[in-house]
């Protein structure tokens, strides 16, 4: 009889997580062919390699490309060394104790704080404090700060599968605990440290609120773009022409194609990630 419950409830348990996973995957599909049929007809060469003219309803969307690009290389200059550091210093330094428990949660918790905050944070701080105007520089940092949070957790994570017996090998053979960390841990959880950095990248690159209020412009003639001055990127360029632009039905196309290159450009990223968690998990066997 016991053995009849657990099995029923097995099953119950098993038919739950099927047809989640199911809705989930449906919904996905729906979505993914909407814009994959309603953008395809807008990809081309000309669509990546032109730039927005006659008020963005003729034209491609190189410029936003090369502000999307430029705004996520500024993200990984500002959060990857410092939250590498940071989640090195927790896992390897910091003694376990109640400041250092603390710190943890917090960190915790500003993972799970909206990203339209940190763009009011950074208003208030890169754009206004430090006088940078809404600039490509202010909403670089503004988008390091979201992905600190990220970038410590996962890096803490992965130097915490390294079991201390390999921190003890180590020191047992006469290296320093910096050369420990350097030569050995690190190495060891560098497939964890850059799967993390590359998927928090990828979401990083495709935030529309915290770059609104620090730099993203409407529309900018020609393809320059400097650090202190404001620039066009695929999410809020996606945004504007989906709800605010003068002539909606006339640029939806080119909306759905702009969605398509964004999906694609997140793809490969994420892509990139599962393939150097593959490349490192094959050498370490």
């Amino acid at each position: 009889m016991q053995h009849r419950k657990l099995r029923f409830s097995s099953i119950i348990e098993w038919g739950t997580l099927l047809t989640s996973t199911l809705l989930v995957c449906f919904f996905l599909v729906v979505v993914i062919w909407e814009i994959v049929s309603k953008g395809s007809s807008q990809l081309s060469w000309g669509f990546v390699s032109e730039v927005p003219s006659e008020g963005m309803t003729r034209g491609g969307i190189l410029t936003p490309i090369i502000g999307t690009v430029l705004l996520t290389l500024i993200t990984a200059l500002f959060s990857i060394p410092f939250g590498v550091a940071c989640a090195i210093y927790l896992q390897e330094y910091a003694e376990d104790n109640w400041l250092t428990r603390t710190i943890r949660a917090s960190i915790r918790n500003l993972s799970g704080v909206p990203s339209i905050i940190y763009g009011l944070f950074g208003l208030a701080l890169f754009v206004q404090a430090m006088h940078f105007g809404t600039s490509l520089i202010a909403a670089g940092l503004t988008l390091g700060l979201l992905s600190l949070p990220y970038i410590i957790t996962t890096t803490e994570e992965a130097l915490m599968r390294i079991p201390n017996s390999t921190r003890e090998a180590a020191l047992a053979v006469g290296a320093t605990k910096f050369e420990t960390i350097k030569d050995v841990i690190i190495p060891s959880a560098m497939s964890g440290i850059l799967t993390g950095v590359v998927l928090t990248l990828s979401r990083a690159a495709g935030e529309t609120a915290p770059i609104l209020f620090t730099g993203a412009a409407f529309y900018i003639n020609g393809t320059s773009a400097f650090i202190n001055q404001e620039f066009m990127a695929l999410p809020y360029h996606l945004y504007m022409l989906s709800t605010q632009h003068q002539s909606i039905d006339e640029v939806r196309p080119i909306a759905y194609g702009t969605a398509l290159v964004l999906i694609i450009v997140v793809f490969l990223l994420n892509l990139t990630a599962f393939y150097i968690r593959y490349k490192y998990r094959k050498n370490e066997n």
